[in-house]
C-alpha cells in the first residue's frame, strides 16, 4: 500500500471521523449533548442498514413504501429515542461485537478454514504452511474471544455501572483496545513465527480485502 498524499489525507480524514464520532457518542450517552443531535447520530447506523435492505429489495414500491414507513416510525418513536441515547449506542456496540465474534467464530467449526487463515492464504498466493495455518487458527480464536469478552463487559457495565462509566469503555476505549489487540498479535507473530512465515501489514490488508471480496462473491451462491 503506497503512502501517497491522497492516501494520507484519506486516512487522516477517516481517523478524524472515528474520533469525532466516539467523542459525540460518549457525550450523548453520558447526557452531556443535545438530545436531538445525539438521537440522530445514534439512529444513523440503523437507518443506513434499513436503507441498504430496502435498496436491495430492488422494487420501487418497496423502496418508497419502506422509506415512508421508516420515516413515520422515527417520527413516532423520536420522543422515546431521545430519552434513551445510551441504550441506542449500547445496542450498536453489543450488536457489532457479537456480529464480529460470529464472523470469526463460525469458521472454527464444521471443518471450515479459520477466517484469519483464509486471509493469510489469499495474501500468499493461495497456500500457507501447516505452521502458519495453526497460528492463524489460534489468532482467529483470540479475536473471537476478544469480541465476546468486549460484548460481555459492555453488557455488565451498561446494566451495573453509571452510564458515563459504560460510555467511556464502549465509546472511548473500543478503538484503543482494538489497536492494542493488533499490536499484541503483531508481537506474538514476531515471537512465534520464523521470519519467512511472518506477514507484513500490507500482506494482512491485502489478504483481508481479497478474503472479504471472495466471501461477498460466494454469498449469493451460498445463502
Amino acid at each position: 500500500m503506497n503512502l501517497t498524499p491522497a492516501n494520507l489525507l484519506r486516512t487522516l480524514a477517516v481517523l478524524a471521523l472515528i474520533v469525532g464520532w466516539a467523542v459525540l457518542a460518549h457525550r450523548g450517552s453520558a447526557g452531556d449533548a443535545n438530545p436531538d443531535l445525539s438521537a440522530a447520530l445514534a439512529t444513523a447506523p440503523f437507518i443506513a442498514i434499513a436503507v441498504m435492505l430496502l435498496w436491495r429489495a430492488g422494487h420501487p414500491l418497496w423502496i418508497i413504501g419502506g422509506g415512508i414507513a421508516v420515516f413515520l416510525l422515527l417520527v413516532w418513536a423520536w420522543p422515546l429515542l431521545r430519552q434513551n441515547i445510551a441504550l441506542l449506542y449500547y445496542v450498536q456496540h453489543l450488536g457489532t461485537n457479537l456480529a464480529l465474534a460470529t464472523l470469526f467464530g463460525r469458521t472454527l467449526f464444521g471443518g471450515r478454514e479459520a477466517l484469519v487463515s483464509q486471509f493469510a492464504r489469499f495474501a500468499h498466493g493461495g497456500s500457507i504452511s501447516p505452521l502458519k495455518a495453526r497460528y492463524t487458527r489460534q489468532v482467529t480464536i483470540a479475536w473471537t474471544l476478544f469480541f465476546l469478552s468486549t460484548a460481555t463487559l459492555s453488557t455488565l457495565l451498561f446494566w451495573l455501572a453509571p452510564p458515563a462509566a459504560w460510555s467511556v469503555f464502549a465509546n472511548l476505549l473500543t478503538i484503543p483496545l482494538l489497536v492494542l489487540m493488533f499490536a499484541g498479535e503483531h508481537l506474538a507473530r514476531q515471537r512465534l513465527l520464523p521470519p519467512a512465515e511472518r506477514s507484513s501489514i500490507a500482506d494482512t490488508i491485502r489478504g483481508y480485502r481479497a478474503g472479504m471480496q471472495a466471501r461477498n462473491q460466494a454469498a449469493p451462491r451460498n445463502p
